[in-house]
């Protein structure tokens, strides 16, 4: 078998291996990603599942600010069905920036709420708003952890589809770039202001 020989074989063969070794890196670093925004669903469903019991709890004391409860209800109807749809195709970028605006509206419209109820001794005193405030801390802290894990896969993934060589096949397999989860609106990153 002569060298030039070797050469015809070894080259494809080469170029076949590292076809297959960088294809199956991105689909693990896709799944990774869709893995990380499954956690961010579970809990933002959590949450979803908390806030009504909030708002309920805090209805009988809050009777002045009905305003505010029903904005925390309407968003969190939004958000439900952000996430349901960006649950459905995490990898679509428009589905993850339409729930990123609908967590912050979410966020906004609960600061305020829990900023109002602690001009209530009453409602702060009461156990059951107390174990409710208590869960949904948690399942915030949740929900942030989520995020981070989500957006470091969501660069880990991006950066291997657009380096070299990744970026010569992730076009031509459909390997789409996939979106952050950020802060949508310069509202969000201010402090929740509640006046009397």
């Amino acid at each position: 078998m002569s060298l030039s020989s070797i050469f015809v074989v070894l080259v494809p063969a080469a170029v076949l291996g590292w076809c297959l070794v960088t294809y199956n890196q991105l689909v693990a670093l896709r799944n990774q990603f869709q893995n990380a925004f499954a956690q961010i669903d579970v809990q933002l469903k959590r949450r979803y599942d908390l806030i009504p019991n909030l708002v309920e709890s805090a209805k009988a004391y809050m009777l002045h600010e009905r305003q505010a409860l029903h904005e925390v209800i309407a968003a969190r109807n939004n958000a439900e069905g952000a996430r349901q749809n960006a649950a459905d195709r995490p990898q679509d970028a428009q589905a993850v920036r339409q729930l990123a605006q609908a967590e912050g509206a979410v966020g906004a419209s609960l600061g305020r709420m829990l900023a109002l109820a602690e001009a209530y001794p009453e409602l702060k005193a009461n156990e059951t708003i107390g174990q409710l405030m208590e869960e949904l801390s948690s399942t915030e802290n949740r929900v942030g952890f989520a995020r981070q894990a989500y957006n470091d896969a969501v660069t880990v993934y991006n950066t291997a589809r657009q380096s070299f060589p990744g970026n010569l096949l992730a076009g031509r397999f459909a390997f789409g770039p996939a979106e952050l989860l950020q802060v949508t609106e310069a509202q969000e990153r201010q402090a929740v202001r509640v006046s009397f």
